[in-house]
Parts: structure tokens; sequence; C-alpha cells
């Protein structure tokens, strides 16, 4: 059995989403046992909605609920809250695997360091969200916000943990890791970029490939894409409108005469199967890499379906050894380097 403890007042669409996400991820896992930390008379009332087996469900009632604009800092304190009371489990009890929310980011990542704490090594934890690419697979980005500033050892490590969850949460056998920077020459980039690309490339456990470009993580030929948290989440973020802009576009096009209509129906399943393979919430939301236990956050407008492939992400990296792998490849990896030049700078 996997316990996975879920935040269901996370989100905007909480509980609803989380309910009923948790609900489908149940049916489609029946190795799944999911507890809700949140209100519990409206957790109860949504769950009424959807039969499902009870035996695999259990609630805890907190009725503090940390919003959006709560400060992350203070929130930690907040331990009767949804989200801080999960992390307060997660860290207790060694049978609960993974925690999946829909809430604060900020709060998520305070709360992932002070209270839950990161593998031992690890300088900072980063989200790791998998972006679909144009071979039909997915690329993974991290960091994508947590660390808007990094030095070299960290960016180092973030190619280690992301080796590492390319390997067990997607069967990837030998991951190629890419630097993100304004092009792909070794010369390229400013003095982090230049600095990082040295000591990867002389990095055990890790197959570098060297830098790549924005368009590269959809397009080019890579599984890992390491960048710190600012350029990370505007590359995200631009991707993910740019697919939107697309589908947009789209619509509006079939829409647009009767012979655009007609047409629609011979490309239907086309457009059907694009369309799926442009969905960023396939595979939920984003893996807070380097914490003790995995911690998913999803989108704060999260629908079930998203709740539900975090769930099942969540449930994929806890049976691949995530963890214990990640702690295995950093005492392997030589990181003497980074370490020194962080010291040293």
């Amino acid at each position: 059995m996997i316990k996975i403890i879920v935040d269901a007042m996370g989100g905007d669409n909480a509980p609803y989403s989380s309910v009923a996400g948790a609900v489908a991820a149940s049916q489609k896992d029946k190795e799944l046992y999911i507890i809700f930390t949140g209100r519990k008379a409206e957790v109860e009332a949504e769950l009424q909605k959807h039969s499902y087996d009870k035996a695999r469900f259990e609630i805890i009632d907190c009725p503090d609920v940390i919003e959006m604009n709560d400060n992350p800092a203070s929130s930690v304190r907040r331990r009767q809250s949804s989200l801080m009371h999960a992390f307060e489990l997660l860290k207790t009890d060694e049978e609960i695997q993974a925690l999946v929310t829909a809430g604060s980011t900020g709060a998520v990542i305070v709360g992932g360091q002070l209270i839950l704490g990161r593998i031992k090594g690890v300088r900072r934890p980063a989200l790791c969200p998998a972006v679909p690419n144009s071979r039909g697979g997915y690329t993974l980005l991290l960091d994508c916000g947590a660390n808007a500033e990094c030095r070299p050892a960290m960016l180092c490590q973030f190619a280690v943990l992301g080796t590492v969850y390319a390997k067990a949460g997607f069967g990837m056998e030998n991951p190629k890791v890419g630097l993100l920077n304004n092009g792909t020459e070794d010369h390229k980039g400013d003095t982090l970029r230049q600095e990082t690309y040295k000591i990867l490339s002389g990095m055990k456990g890790i197959d570098f490939v060297g830098n790549v470009e924005g368009r590269d993580i959809v397009l080019g030929d890579v599984d890992v894409v390491v960048a710190d948290g600012f350029s990370g989440n505007i590359a995200l973020k631009s991707m993910e409108g740019c697919g939107k802009f697309v589908l947009n576009v789209l619509k509006k096009q079939i829409k647009s005469s009767l012979i655009s209509k007609i047409g629609y129906l011979f490309m239907r399943k086309a457009l059907n199967g694009m369309r799926e393979q442009l969905d960023f919430d396939k595979t939920g939301g984003a893996l807070l890499l380097g914490l003790k236990k995995p911690v998913i956050k999803s989108h704060g407008s999260s629908k079930p379906e998203t709740i539900a492939n975090s769930i099942a992400n969540a449930a994929n990296v806890c049976r691949g050894g995530l963890v214990p792998a990640v702690e295995k490849l950093l005492a392997e990896a030589d990181l003497a380097a980074a370490e020194n030049f962080d010291e040293h700078n």
C-alpha cells in the first residue's frame, strides 16, 4: 500500500478538484491509500458525490487554510492549516510516502524545507515539471521557480536531481542533461553558466550534452534541462502560453467558416492528438526535488484530472525509489569542483 497525503484545501478549486482527483487516482491504482487534510465537513460533502473504497480514504480535520496571497514565511507557523499539518504528518509518519498539493508555491517551498527537510547534501530543492516535447515524451526542467538566484554548485546538484527523477519517474535509462543558455557554444552565457558548464562537463553520474537553448526544451534531443529558477520559470510560462495560443488560434480558425468546420471533421482525430500532446497537466504538477520525501506542487487552478495525474506521478516515484537514488548519486557525483568554486567566489 502506498500512502499519499493530499492537501484537500489547496488551490482555487478546493476541495472539489482535490477530492475528485484523488478518487479518480484511487480507482486506477488499487494500491493507493489517500489521507486528506482539510476542513472535514467540506471534504466529506465532496466525497459523498463519488463512489469510492472507504477503506482506502482518511480525513484529518484541519480548520485553517493557507490562501495563495498569505505570506509564505509566516504560514509555516500555522501548523493546523491543511498544508502545514500535511507536512508534519509526512515528516513524522514513516508510512506516508508523498504529498500532493495545489496550494501556495511559496508556502510549499518553505514548509518543505523547514518542516520536512532536505536530503543530506542538497543545498536547495528545485521545482521540476515535465514538459511535453516533440518526440512524444517529456523533458524535465529544473529549477522553474524555487530559486531565482543560483550558484554553480546548485545547478550541478539540479543536474543530479533531474537525472534521478528521469530514471525513477519516467524510466529513462541514461537521460541526457543540457544547461539552459543563450547559445549552444561552450563560451556562451554569463559567469554562472560558463563556470557551471566547465564543472558539468567533468561530472560523474550524468550524461551532460552541453548548452541548450529555450527551443531545445521541446524540440531538442535532451531529457533534462538545468536552469536557475528565474530563467526556468520564464521559459516554462512562455511555453505554456505558446501552447494555449496555438490551440486558441486553431479553435478560432475552425469556427471561421463552414469549409473549416467540415475540414475539422476529417482532422478531428489528429487535432485531438495534438491537443493531448500539448497538455502540460498530463503528468500533474511539478515535483519539488531534493526533499526527504516526494512533494508534488500542482497548479493553483488544477482540475481533478491534474490532481489525479499528480497523485499517480507521486506513486510512480515512490515505487521507483526516488529519494534513495538521489542520495546514492549525490554520493557518487564529483561535486568538489562546484563546491570549491562557490567557496572562493
